[in-house]
């Protein structure tokens, strides 16, 4: 297996966010990688470093998963918003077009509302260079899959897969796992997403929710009840001619284990009725019981079938990291899941 991750994704290193109206440390930041680096390196693997994350056909990939507009906006909004009287340092939404707005704003303060729908996301200065050396990160491991390649790690973040075509949102700018999957589509007709992270990945779900050569499948805490909220429902299952390849299966808070092996069985059966050529895993360790951000009960050791499961589906393989938030076992869990998936 081939693993990668760009050290200027440490660039992107926020503060705070914030949480039921307090401002908190936000437990998105570099420490994330330091850890999640641990876990290779405790199953034996090192990270390779892909290219620079500012090349023209990165660039090119990415607007085919975002809007031209938010794309811009991305690159350029710190500069514009400390043009602002009396801005603070961090972008940050305080306006949003609940409902569904009208038209476009020109003001940064209202196209910072328009493409972030929560606090999750505040910006700094250098961020826009560590959310595009995750991006490359993503895309180097699709390369390498698509270079001949059987599996590929991809150490990103931030994380991707609440980034819709025009949003950020839960700690997510630019689509990892959505990127991975439209360079796999350069050689491959079908391809399959499969989310195992704690949230739904509503973004990813957007961005193909009307299309049908790339099949999306998501299990998550229950969003009736937990982050997202307001997609993630089994209901929701394309649009047009994505109509059947989108399958979300919410669990209830609190299950644990076998509840969620249960689903992934669910998940795969309709993944391979698609007959997808090629994969991409969205990978959250955030589902383990000690999470920050906790809303299922996964044991460390629970990890590891989940590894060799994945792998049993013997398909060319992009694991693309999701969530999964600084504990003491953050390490140990990704270490148990490459120990399953590599021996499987």
């Amino acid at each position: 297996m081939q693993l990668y991750y760009h050290p200027d994704q440490a660039r992107h290193a926020p503060p705070s966010f914030l949480l039921r109206g307090r401002a908190v440390a936000s437990p998105e930041g570099p420490v994330r990688a330091e850890l999640l680096s641990a876990g290779v390196a405790e199953c034996g693997f090192t990270l390779s470093v892909p290219a620079a994350g500012d090349g023209e056909r990165l660039r090119e990939r990415l607007a085919r998963v975002h809007s031209p507009r938010y794309l811009e906006f991305l690159e350029t909004i710190h500069a514009r918003w400390q043009a602002l009287p009396d801005a603070a340092e961090i972008v940050a939404p305080n306006v949003h077009p609940c409902g569904g707005g009208h038209h476009y704003p020109r003001h940064a303060v209202g196209q910072v509302g328009w493409h972030m729908h929560d606090m999750a996301c505040p910006m700094t200065a250098e961020s826009f260079t560590g959310i595009l050396a995750s991006a490359a990160t993503a895309e180097a491991a699709a390369e390498s899959v698509l270079a001949g390649q059987r599996h590929a790690y991809a150490l990103c973040r931030p994380p991707g897969h609440h980034a819709g075509p025009e949003r950020a949102g839960g700690f997510c700018f630019l689509n990892n796992s959505a990127l991975a999957a439209t360079v796999l589509r350069e050689q491959h007709a079908r391809v399959a997403i499969l989310d195992v992270d704690l949230h739904h990945g509503n973004g990813t779900q957007d961005i193909f929710y009307a299309r049908g050569d790339v099949w999306t499948g998501s299990l998550h805490a229950d969003p009736a009840d937990f982050y997202p909220f307001f997609w993630g429902g089994a209901d929701e299952t394309g649009d047009g001619e994505g109509v059947g390849a989108n399958l979300n299966i919410p669990l209830a808070l609190g299950s644990d284990g076998a509840a969620f092996m249960a689903a992934l069985e669910r998940l795969i059966d309709a993944m391979q009725a698609f007959r997808p050529t090629a994969l991409v895993v969205a990978l959250g360790l955030d589902a383990h019981k000690a999470d920050p951000l906790a809303g299922l009960m996964l044991e460390t050791e629970d990890f590891t079938p989940l590894g060799q499961r994945l792998a049993a589906i013997d398909l060319p393989t992009v694991i693309v990291q999701e969530g999964g938030y600084p504990t003491e076992w953050l390490a140990a869990n990704l270490a148990a899941f490459m120990r399953g998936y590599c021996q499987s």
